[in-house]
């Protein structure tokens, strides 16, 4: 049985943190606005525009800032800054005792995959993959996308749709849906924290890679069995992609079809979840239904 975190109401605390790489407190300033708008309290970690090197902190201090947030029974909800780079060096170092008692929503992508993982395979406590303290942009904060998060924290079930792809497989699926960022996926295959996929809803998305990377990242999950008996297959935004001098022969999306073709379950590609801004929050661990026709893609939260 999967545990939900309690909702947020108003009054509720919201704790920011930056576990991973390092974010300037400046960037988050729109982001504390806008969630004392929405009625919440916010506590700001050490992290958060600290700085060692690439990361928010040393992994010691990142490790202890983290923990904090999780024990403290006053926050709520954890809201990290960014993603980047680390936490895989400290989510071994974590204690859950408390967190299991009191479970709370942690809120983030990218990086934050290791640890949403985390939370979910060995925790068994949904998460919430959605836009982070750095996508608050002035005058963007009413988007859909951020809108999207105010709503899933609320306890809005979560009823999404985009266009057809001409890549999609039709279908229609129900299960648990997981996910997150490809490479943080394949970074923790083999580990503790690796998610198991049969019959469930998988999202991937990923943002800077080179193409031969991608495919390289994408036979590792099939040799692992990981595209094997899944219910769906959600492709998100590749953004930025890159390509070798001697180009690689093909785009993101060619190379992801052919990697996919001989499963039969539903796929959809270019899904409102990426790096970008069309980044729509998501909770990991729920069951959802996820239909692929001609016309669309829905994806809907049981």
């Amino acid at each position: 049985m999967i545990k939900i975190p309690p909702y947020l109401k108003k009054g509720d605390t919201i704790g920011i943190v930056c576990p991973s790489g390092q974010m300037p407190f400046e960037k988050a300033a729109t982001c504390i606005e806008v969630l004392k708008q929405w009625g919440y309290h916010v506590v700001v970690g050490k992290t958060l525009g600290s700085q060692f090197h690439y990361f928010s902190g040393t992994d010691e201090e990142r490790l202890a800032d983290l923990q904090q947030m999780l024990d403290d029974d006053s926050i709520n909800a954890i809201l990290c800054g960014r993603g980047g780079y680390g936490m895989s060096r400290i989510v071994d170092q974590l204690d859950f005792s408390r967190f299991r008692k009191k479970p709370k929503w942690v809120i983030g992508f990218s990086d934050i995959t290791v640890l949403h993982a985390h939370i979910y395979n060995r925790h068994k406590t949904a998460c919430l993959h959605a836009p982070m303290a750095g996508a608050f942009n002035e005058g963007e904060y009413e988007n859909e996308f951020i809108q999207s998060l105010r709503k899933a924290i609320a306890g809005k079930k979560s009823s999404y749709s985009c266009a057809a792809h001409p890549f999609n497989r039709k279908g229609k699926a129900e299960g648990i849906l997981i996910g997150g960022n490809l490479s943080l996926i394949a970074h923790i295959i083999g580990s503790k924290s690796a998610f198991s996929t049969k019959g469930k809803i998988l999202f991937l998305e990923d943002v800077g890679e080179y193409i031969y990377n991608v495919d390289r990242m994408f036979i590792q999950l099939k040799r692992s069995g990981m595209l094997d008996e899944l219910a769906g297959l959600i492709i998100g935004g590749f953004s930025e992609m890159k390509d070798t001098l001697i180009p690689f022969g093909s785009d993101v999306f060619d190379l992801i079809s052919e990697h996919v073709a001989g499963y039969d379950y539903p796929v959809c590609y270019d899904f409102p979840v990426s790096h970008e801004r069309n980044n729509y929050a998501l909770k990991v661990g729920l069951e959802h239904t996820f239909h692929v026709t001609a016309g669309k893609v829905t994806l809907k939260e049981i």
